[in-house]
């Protein structure tokens, strides 16, 4: 019985994606839902290749010059930690940020 928990545990963890395991939860504690960073880089860096290289930049190395925050927030919540992730997970961390919020294809 353990162990099918535990296997139902390791499938439940292994199917929530790498963006939704490691930054959803800290974003959820913000006053702001996490879509509106995504529109606020969109409306900065235009492409999908500005935007990632932007993002994975900001998230190795974080600075008040690289945010897109705006200055009540930043105020409120400062810079954020850099990112634990190494560099092939932040990259899918990203693309999956990337998959859910798009507006490409999804208007009509």
């Amino acid at each position: 019985m353990v162990k099918l928990i535990l296997i139902i545990c390791l499938n439940v963890g292994l199917s929530a994606g790498i963006y939704t395991h490691n930054c959803v939860g800290c974003h959820k504690k913000m006053p702001v839902k996490i879509d509106k960073f995504f529109y606020r880089y969109l409306l900065k860096y235009s492409s999908e290749e500005n935007l990632k290289s932007a993002l994975v930049s900001y998230l190795k190395n974080p600075t008040k010059e690289k945010t897109i925050l705006q200055e009540g927030l930043l105020n409120r919540f400062g810079i954020k930690e850099k990112t634990v992730l190494n560099d092939e997970n932040l990259k899918k961390a990203v693309d999956e940020y990337w998959q859910i919020y798009k507006i490409f294809g999804k208007l009509e």
